[in-house]
């Protein structure tokens, strides 16, 4: 298709400039993972980690070395680059892509140590400390036979979630600034932080955004766009006993750690994230703090269905009536807080973004496939506050876990569709 200039917006397919992608990427990759951007879920500092700075400011450098001369890194630790069109295309819509800074804090990100394994014979994987990549366990792994794929040691978690996503930004726009007469609207970049601990957008300054509409890069198996993810609630249940001397203390000590294993024993384990698949929600407890006198659980829901998600939270509260009965004297209270929102319904009203991404992983060699995130990203957020945001794959697997791993195809091709995003806009 020819612009009217008379220039050819030319797709990048799976083999344009395909070691190109791959070493750049892969290069990238590596030294990001190596900074430690762990974030803190107890912190109520923004960022909750000040290390995610590192990353950052050298992102911002890189920015700067490519040519880009709008960058801003506000005190939130929100990288935001604006690009200008290229000539004869200031017109098309502005678009924004984003990935997250910081690592979940499930597993230690600090001193992460990626190991590449080339030319990936199809077996198993044997890590330190244990941890394995079993491909009958992991049957991604099999669509990578030859192929490079990288992992951690079996220490920590590896960081492709969303190391992965920012490579492939980063790599999509060296291409781009190398390539200036490859023709694009003006767009948007932006690393949030915090987004693993649900405040990925808490600071984003939304209004000075020119984006109509954004990508999130922060999905999975190559090829998937996701437009549908679970609504999410956070819980915190806290409990107050009765102390006294353990000697005396018949009829009269209420004990608080055993309300909270009472009340973790009465959620219905077939409503657990590792009981569910699909369509089905959960109930999911992350964390826990008890000793005699007071105890404190934390818990995430989830359901794709608001009317799920409430009949959760109203058991919750069910369940708090029932320990406060068993054990005379002591106290159960219930918080709710909202986290993000499914934004399915607003992004089918914007059929066009997502028909400009899947052409674009089309135009890779790809079937774009859709699925729903049984999570969510930035983008839930995103959408919720009036900027449509669907997710694109960067090629994560396993994410938040020692066994995590990502192949160096997977990031490549999710840069270049990052770039052939930018050419389906310029078609419109």
């Amino acid at each position: 298709m020819l612009n009217e200039n008379g220039a050819e917006h030319k797709a990048l397919g799976m083999q344009d400039k395909s070691s190109w992608f791959e070493n750049d990427v892969r290069e990238r990759f590596l030294r990001y993972v190596q900074i430690w951007t762990t974030s803190d879920r107890h912190s109520k500092t923004k960022p909750s980690s000040q290390n995610q700075f590192e990353l950052a400011r050298l992102l911002m450098s890189e920015l700067g070395g490519f040519g880009v001369q709008d960058i801003t890194l506000t005190e939130a630790c929100y990288v935001i680059a604006r690009i200008p069109a290229t000539a004869g295309h200031e017109n098309v819509p502005s678009v924004g892509f984003l990935a997250h800074l910081d690592t979940a804090p499930d597993e230690s990100g600090e001193n992460v140590k990626p190991r590449v394994h080339e030319n990936y014979n199809g077996g198993v994987i044997e890590l330190e400390q244990g941890t394995r990549l079993d491909p009958e366990e992991y049957p991604a792994l099999r669509n990578y036979e030859g192929q490079t794929i990288i992992s951690s040691d079996g220490t920590t978690l590896l960081g492709a979630d969303n190391k992965a996503g920012i490579s492939a930004i980063m790599t999509a726009l060296r291409y781009i600034y190398e390539n200036p007469e490859y023709p694009h609207g003006p767009f948007e970049v932006v690393f949030t932080s915090d987004e693993e601990v649900g405040r990925g957008t808490e600071d984003l300054p939304l209004a000075d955004l020119n984006s109509e509409f954004c990508y999130t890069i922060d999905g999975g198996s190559e090829g998937t766009i996701e437009y549908e993810c679970f609504n999410a609630y956070s819980a915190t249940v806290k409990f107050t006993g009765h102390v006294i001397h353990p000697g005396t203390a018949r009829g009269r000590l209420v004990n608080a750690v055993t309300m909270s294993g009472t009340f973790l024993s009465m959620l219905p384990r077939n409503e657990s994230p590792e009981a569910t698949d699909g369509r089905f929600g959960f109930y999911c407890p992350v964390e826990a703090r008890a000793d005699f006198g007071s105890a404190e659980l934390h818990l995430i829901l989830r359901d794709f269905e608001m009317s799920e998600l409430e009949r959760r939270v109203a058991f919750l509260h069910t369940l708090a009536r029932s320990v406060e009965q068993s054990f005379p004297g002591g106290k159960v209270e219930v918080e709710i807080s909202a986290q993000y929102l499914n934004m399915r319904t607003a992004i089918e009203q914007r059929p066009e973004i997502i028909e400009a991404a899947a052409n674009a992983v089309r135009s890779t060699g790809m079937e774009p496939v859709f699925h729903s995130i049984r999570g969510g990203t930035d983008g839930a957020r995103l959408t919720e506050m009036g900027v449509p945001t669907p997710n694109i794959f960067c090629g994560a697997q396993n994410m938040h876990g020692r066994q995590e791993w990502v192949a160096v195809r997977s990031m490549a091709r999710a840069a270049k569709t990052v770039v052939n995003i930018l050419s389906e806009l310029c078609k419109r």
